[in-house]
């Protein structure tokens, strides 16, 4: 999923207010190449007790604007930011850099958040997991999903039997195409399928604590987009261990003129009847001439808030990730099995 924030504010919303107030957590910021980044930097910027030491990006001019616009110090390498005494480091490189800023990162600070997925390879994933684990260091992979109130009402209400027996959940993660190092197969190591299927599997494991073990896959390749050199629609079918069935709608099929970046949707059927959650749905509806279409205006919530605060509280309380590198892990296997799936058009079967 290539989630974009819903916020309104100026340049200046991202000042780094804290800069000159005691810190207990020092933070630094690696690659704003990943949309979310500039979301992650704006709730963590104002937040009590966070110094954000530096910005480090392998693009120098995008790194510098960040720096410029937020009072930051901007580093052109990430060893040297990682020589500022830091307690935890925000990865939001190409998909094919996280493995190297993790291992690199791994042992030098007590934590990292990395965006998702996790890797672009299951032996770059597990590199780091196991990096991780012999450091000491506390991996949380970014799913922002789990802290969308939506959800979190779902998986309350599914924890107290509400449906019974559950049967099925269809699934949708529908987006616009992000364009970019998104579309390059080298960088992105997937195109719409990994970017939306990691999301969705993340939060169906988390609902019922099971694992995918069957998943079937129809891969389209620039159906929506000629010319794209990548995957930008998928349809996965597949079989939790716990019996459920479900299946997942994955694309960028959404136009620019969409109000928003798109949807993430869950139809949870059970023996006692259906809940359908919109994650998104959480916004008013504005036409804007000067705009020259209708928008959809945030007024709840925000996911990337409750990640990036519960990873400054995961450092300050010294405890294990809610979102773990083996929670990435399953998700990123999921999509590689998806791929393989439609390659040899059969099924594959997944380890537990």
């Amino acid at each position: 999923m290539t989630e974009r924030s819903n916020r309104t504010g100026n340049q200046n919303s991202f000042q780094n207010t804290t800069i000159d107030s005691p810190a207990d957590v020092r933070l630094g910021l690696f690659s704003f190449a990943h949309m979310h980044a500039a979301s992650y930097l704006h709730f963590l910027a104002p937040m009590a007790g966070v110094m954000l030491a530096g910005i480090y990006d392998d693009n120098p001019e995008r790194g510098q604007q960040f720096s410029s616009q937020c009072g930051i110090p901007y580093f052109e390498q990430p060893g040297n930011l990682l020589d500022e005494d830091l307690d935890g480091v925000v990865i939001c490189s190409e998909n094919a850099a996280h493995a190297p800023l993790v291992l690199q990162s791994a042992g030098r600070v007590r934590a990292i958040l990395c965006e998702k997925p996790i890797a672009t390879t299951a032996a770059d994933g597990l590199a780091m997991i196991d990096r991780c684990r012999e450091t000491g260091t506390k991996l949380q992979i970014a799913f922002p999903m789990r802290y969308s109130p939506p959800v979190i009402e779902l998986k309350q209400r599914l924890d107290t039997g509400l449906l019974g027996e559950i049967y099925s959940v269809k699934c949708t993660n529908h987006g616009s195409m992000p364009g970019g190092w998104f579309a390059d197969p080298e960088l992105a190591g997937g195109g719409a399928v990994l970017d939306h299927t990691v999301h969705v599997i993340d939060l169906l494991r988390w609902l019922w604590d099971t694992e995918v073990e069957e998943v079937y896959a129809e891969v389209g390749y620039e159906l929506l987009h000629p010319g794209l050199g990548i995957d930008d629609a998928g349809l996965l079918s597949f079989r939790l261990a716990n019996g459920v069935f479900g299946t997942l709608d994955t694309s960028w099929s959404r136009p620019p003129s969409y109000p928003t970046w798109g949807d993430v949707k869950l139809d949870v059927l059970g023996e006692k009847g259906l809940i359908s959650v919109d994650a998104f749905e959480q916004n008013l509806q504005v036409s804007s001439d000067e705009a020259g279409k209708t928008s959809w205006v945030n007024w709840g919530s925000s996911g990337d808030q409750g990640l990036v605060a519960d990873f400054v509280a995961m450092i300050r309380e010294d405890r294990e990730p809610f979102i773990s590198g083996e929670d990435g892990q399953a998700a990123l296997e999921v999509a590689l099995a998806a791929y393989e799936s439609a390659r040899r058009a059969e099924p594959v079967q997944l380890s537990l």
